[in-house]
């Protein structure tokens, strides 16, 4: 497809409105998608650091009682 001119892209044929809205959709999907997992993963680092913490503290004081 052709357009004459920037504005003629934008209205997409009078289908502009729902092109753009399903773009825009899928965009906000994908960014929070993106961003969740970004965010699961640091979550999940948090937590193997902690049990690792755990599992030192643990070993240390049953090497202290014996």
């Amino acid at each position: 497809m052709q357009f004459n001119s920037f504005s003629d892209f934008i209205a997409m044929g009078g289908y502009g409105f729902y092109v753009w809205l399903s773009f825009g959709t899928c965009a906000l999907i994908l960014l929070s998608i993106f961003l969740d997992s970004q965010f699961s993963h640091q979550r999940i680092l948090d937590a193997v650091a902690k049990q690792l913490d755990r599992e030192a503290r643990i070993k240390k004081a049953k090497q202290e009682s014996k």
